[in-house]
């Protein structure tokens, strides 16, 4: 399609959440992207499109708190689909709402044959495949189980003295991205969304500070270095929950020069990677056993459950094979198009509402 000016159509994409969290889907226009795996895939357009994620993202385009996902062929055989994850200042190996929302961009408009009362598929993650049960009917797609890559917590109870704020003690964990997690209590730190500002500076300032004093790698991929995202967790207030929590995506790289202004984005969902990543902290301590429920609240009310369905090791390392379940929903398509005279085609950022 043209406009009758014959501007050209550049993408198509779905815009969706995941229990809040929004996740844009692109099905059509990306190009072709050479690798042996979605991993190099993804490194490669990390290194040579890395315009079509600032595009996606910032403004007019995009916001904030937006993710973005490109559908690719599939190469793990027998894999229906696979998806890069694009976030505002990386590309995770692995997400768990922008899972959910490929599934059912996937399902609901035909892209994957849908069968009901559920519909089993595999997809192609730069983490490693991940196997998927959808729960369908009436051509929708009403919950999402994912069984995750596996979990493991990395280093437990580090204390990082955090600059203007003192020393706290944190735990590293992998569940699909490299988490810090702090305790909202041993911070003296409020979780509400009142108080989100002083959240998302403190676990900004709590990210920097581990990443400069205890950066980890993947034990099997050390091109996957963290911790890049943040969890500060707190006491359930809710009936039926375990945990809930505030993930703050960061804003990249950040000055000491000025603390006092940093801030990053909530994650609107529960997160599923951090809900991985919690549950592994839990397994590593004794509190969750295989076969264990976890029911994860995130910053709207929302809710994740998590179930430890394995015992695994990666390395030499206990971990978990992990699974969570959620829902998503299709809000709108869109068709980008291409104008060379546009003068803000390739995004831009405003201090106002982007983080610094």
């Amino acid at each position: 399609m043209t406009l009758q000016s014959g501007i050209a159509s550049g993408m198509t994409a779905f815009d969706v959440h995941a229990e809040g969290e929004p996740g844009r889907v692109i099905v059509s226009g990306m190009p072709d992207i050479p690798g042996s795996t979605v991993f190099d895939q993804m490194k490669w357009l990390e290194t040579n499109r890395d315009d079509i994620r600032i595009q996606m993202l910032t403004e007019p385009r995009g916001y904030p708190a937006l993710c973005c996902n490109a559908i690719v062929p599939p190469i793990t055989p027998g894999a229906h689909a696979g998806f890069i994850v694009m976030e505002q200042t990386e590309y995770p190996p692995m997400s768990g709402s922008n899972t959910i929302c490929v599934v059912t961009v996937l399902l609901e408009t035909g892209i994957v044959p849908m069968t009901e009362p559920y519909t089993d598929l595999l997809l192609d993650a730069p983490a490693g495949p991940i196997s998927v049960r959808a729960h369908c009917k009436d051509g929708r797609v009403e919950g999402v189980t994912f069984t995750n890559v596996p979990a493991f917590a990395m280093k437990l109870d580090v204390e990082i003295d955090v600059p203007s704020f003192g020393k706290t003690r944190v735990d590293i964990s992998w569940g699909g991205m490299i988490y810090v997690i702090a305790d909202a209590e041993e911070l003296g730190v409020e979780l509400s969304l009142e108080n989100s500002h002083e959240v998302m500076r403190i676990a900004e300032m709590i990210r920097q500070a581990t990443f400069d004093q205890c950066p980890v790698s993947h034990p099997l991929n050390n091109q996957i270095v963290g911790p890049t995202i943040s969890q500060i967790s707190a006491p359930p207030i809710s009936a039926g929950v375990d945990r809930r929590n505030a993930v703050v995506l960061s804003a990249g790289e950040l000055s000491w020069d000025r603390p006092s202004t940093w801030r990053g984005v909530f994650d609107r969902s529960p997160c599923g990677t951090g809900t991985c990543a919690k549950m592994a902290v839990l397994y590593a301590r004794g509190e969750l056993q295989k076969g264990d429920r976890f029911v994860h609240e995130g910053p709207l009310g929302t809710t994740f459950v998590g179930e430890v369905v394995e015992e695994t090791t990666v390395g030499d390392i206990p971990a978990i094979i992990p699974s969570i379940t959620g829902r998503g929903w299709i809000t709108g398509k869109i068709e980008y198009f291409d104008d060379p005279t546009d003068p803000f085609k390739d995004g831009y950022r405003l201090g106002d509402i982007w983080p610094a």
